[in-house]
């Protein structure tokens, strides 16, 4: 490990809760890989006729929908849309994500942002800018290491961004931060709907949407947010390339069925890959328009971005799911009482990104994890530890972060970097005078195998 990376990790003190109070449930069984330790109350169990009769109604007045379509409904829509309640994520709601499991993955998270600051030459602006920030836990902890480190910051002018699109989660996400320091912005033409400050005296707001983030030098965190925006479905035949869309069972007319155009549609023309091998294709459009936009923001104020996610690297194929009580759900069955999800195409990620930006990864979440310290961090905080209970909590949590049977290989990280970031500096040409050797970069925290020393 380097001397840098190896006093970042060691260095900042051990916080006073080492595991999320939260007891973790068995693991579910090896075939329910996208969601750990679901849990729904008999009240979420209960079908959500309205939104189906929604869906029936669009179906019949504007024929079969495409997945994306279908996806964006059942998750997001305004009155019955999964994610507008507000108690799907922590142990009393439908999943638990890794900065739920062990604060040790966000601090890690954070020191991998900081390195990647002064990667950059430590420029007097940092904007932290998470998408999808769930609870607000993994920007709490974040957080918590930008003020044990505070003198690594030295004088930057450090802001936090989130881009959230759910008005309850936003609350929940506002008292975490900030306690009671928050309010809405009743202002039509302001980007920020919300605004508050953390105790550390930290501004915070709130965007529905990435555009609106302001510019300037930022890091960008992803975690468990590309895997829910919406994919459409493309199955290979005879004829070339179709969609497959969402229709109504006409032999059941209160259920929907999965069915293959007949004709070629414009995302089967437009999105399908020339080159492409498989038989059956999931494109997330939308995930290809945020990367874009990160990359140039890159590209432009510098910075870099990190995404966390679940997926492969152009392999797999059919990887679209529903999650509900420890166990898979029919996609299609009582839409917007099941989280829906599709493992994120990495390949098509770095297509999309483009030359203006360098793209590392994905690498395995045990890889990344080991790579940013975990076991010198998990052995420090053993060191300061004496209660039984807490030291066993913190064993476990080590244990599903990096276990291959758990989440260490089914999570994968992946990062945007503008390309100064991996150049050694130039020497300069000219007259032959004596010169000081130009530092080569700092290697890439988490995607370099970084040993002691």
């Amino acid at each position: 490990m380097s001397s840098t990376m190896k006093a970042l990790v060691s260095c900042y003190v051990p916080a006073q809760r080492f595991v999320r109070a939260a007891s973790l449930p068995v693991a579910p069984p090896a075939a329910a890989q996208r969601r750990l330790w679901s849990s729904s109350s008999s009240s979420q169990n209960k079908p959500r006729p309205s939104l189906l009769r929604h869906l029936s109604s669009k179906i019949k007045a504007t024929g079969p929908i495409s997945v994306a379509e279908y996806m964006r409904e059942v998750l997001t829509n305004p009155v019955t849309g999964y994610y507008v309640r507000n108690n799907m994520l922590g142990p009393e709601g439908d999943f638990i994500t890794s900065p739920e499991i062990s604060q040790i993955f966000g601090e890690l998270l954070g020191v991998w942002v900081i390195s990647e600051w002064m990667g950059a030459g430590s420029p007097k602006q940092l904007q932290l800018v998470e998408l999808g920030p769930g609870k607000g836990s993994l920007a709490s902890d974040v957080l918590r290491v930008f003020a044990q480190l505070r003198p690594v910051l030295g004088d930057a002018s450090v802001s936090l961004h989130m881009v959230e699109v759910s008005p309850a989660l936003s609350q929940l996400q506002a008292k975490t931060l900030t306690g009671n320091q928050h309010q809405e912005v009743e202002t039509e033409d302001e980007l920020v709907y919300r605004r508050g400050e953390t105790g550390t005296g930290l501004l915070v707001s709130w965007y529905h949407r990435l555009d609106d983030v302001p510019k300037g030098f930022s890091i960008f965190l992803a975690h468990e947010f590309f895997d829910a925006l919406p994919i459409h479905k493309f199955q290979r035949t005879d004829k070339g390339w179709r969609e497959v869309m969402v229709d109504i069972d006409p032999e059941q007319p209160d259920q929907l069925r999965f069915v293959v155009t007949p004709s070629p549609t414009l995302a089967s023309s437009t999105l399908v890959q020339a080159d492409e091998l498989r038989d059956h294709v999931e494109v997330c459009a939308e995930a290809g328009v945020v990367i874009q936009q990160l990359a140039r923001r890159i590209t432009e104020d510098g910075g870099a971005a990190l995404i966390a996610d679940y997926g492969h690297d152009g392999t797999k194929t059919d990887t679209f799911r529903g999650f509900k009580g420890h166990q898979l759900h029919d996609v299609l069955a009582s839409p917007g009482s099941a989280d829906l999800t599709a493992d994120v195409d990495f390949s098509y990620l770095r297509w999309v990104a483009g030359g203006g930006v360098a793209c590392l990864g994905p690498v395995s979440q045990r890889t990344f994890l080991k790579n940013m310290g975990i076991d010198t961090r998990l052995q420090v905080l053993l060191r300061n530890c004496t209660d039984p209970s807490t030291r066993k909590q913190l064993i476990s949590s080590y244990d599903v972060l990096t276990n291959p049977a758990k989440m260490g290989e089914r999570f994968h990280f992946f990062s945007l970097l503008h390309h100064s970031r991996l150049t050694k500096p130039r020497t300069p040409e000219g007259l032959k005078l004596e010169k000081k050797r130009s530092p080569a970069p700092l290697p890439v925290a988490g995607f370099t195998q970084l040993t002691f020393s």
